[in-house]
């Protein structure tokens, strides 16, 4: 049994286009996912797929002008605000995207502890800053004082103790130097190893690929492809979809090759599949209905010409 299921999750928001005229912008339209004890997948995709969006939803952060259906459950219970409060912060941590999440008013150090910490997760987040390069210092700091990457590497020390049992990591290493990188994702896999199950959301497949067991290519807010890491190599040839091709295609030491047309607007009216009007391999059939997701290959994929 998954230790997170999202079922047909559906997120939009509510705005006003003119006077008081509202309309409803759907920004992740019926995703299904799922993350196991000990695995590590990886979220990529452009921006505006609704990679951060899903973390928010997770923790029950969304804005309240937002209309959601579908189910997101944990340890096969139903992830209602009662459950949140219980697990949120304890056995479900974010490492959110923005540094800006860091209280500005407050030191590093009080962030860092909870009312639910002992001596043992004081110690071990304490061991964390030494493996980070953070010295006891830091901790009477105010984040405005931090550098980018500090902040980063204080934020991946708030979410990585021994209690946590899922971890999602909305873009965690952007600003950090390479050698850092490296430790941090070092520090995720080895969570992984002692049975955390990690939502790594990034921009860099490179980096992902590095520590995912799985890869879920998002795109204008649903998972087109989740496929084993192994298989992003070589063109892309064992790749699910052809967006999820062209993507790893696009990366510059795979040929530099761009993506023809752009993303489309979250408030387009498409029936059929939303890569269609981009696809090489698109026909009359791409227009008539979103495509079902299929297992293929120990792979799940939303195109009806997969094989």
């Amino acid at each position: 049994m998954p230790l997170l299921e999202v079922n047909k999750l559906s997120i939009s928001f509510m705005q006003y286009v003119k006077g008081s005229l509202q309309e409803k912008v759907t920004i992740i339209d019926e995703l299904d996912f799922a993350i196991n004890e000990g695995e590590i997948v990886a979220v990529v995709g452009a921006s505006g797929s609704g990679k951060s969006l899903l973390a928010h939803a997770i923790m029950g952060i969304l804005p309240k002008n937002v209309v959601m259906s579908g189910n997101i459950s944990y340890g096969g219970e139903l992830l209602n605000e009662a459950k949140l409060k219980r697990y949120r912060g304890k056995e479900i941590a974010l490492v959110p995207q923005s540094v800006s999440f860091l209280d500005p008013l407050m030191r590093v150090g009080e962030q860092l502890r909870t009312r639910a910490d002992g001596a043992e997760q004081l110690k071990e987040r304490r061991g964390l800053f030494d493996r980070f390069q953070l010295g006891e210092h830091v901790e009477r700091l105010f984040p405005f004082q931090l550098s980018g990457g500090m902040a980063r590497k204080v934020l991946v020390s708030t979410a990585a103790i021994g209690r946590t049992r899922l971890i999602i990591a909305d873009e965690p290493t952007p600003g950090m130097h390479p050698g850092d990188v490296a430790e941090a994702l070092g520090h995720f896999k080895q969570l992984a190893e002692g049975g955390c199950a990690v939502l790594f959301i990034t921009h860099d497949i490179e980096a992902a690929l590095r520590i995912a067991d799985k890869v879920a290519v998002f795109y204008a807010g649903t998972a087109v492809e989740v496929a084993p890491a192994s298989d992003f190599h070589g063109n892309g040839e064992q790749l699910r979809h052809p967006y999820s091709r062209a993507l790893w295609r696009a990366l510059p030491q795979n040929g530099f090759v761009p993506i023809a047309g752009t993303q489309p607007a979250r408030n387009s009216d498409i029936s059929g599949c939303l890569f269609a009007e981009r696809c090489s391999m698109a026909t009359d059939i791409c227009e008539d209905s979103r495509p079902a997701a299929r297992d293929i290959r120990s792979g799940m994929v939303r195109c009806v010409h997969a094989t």
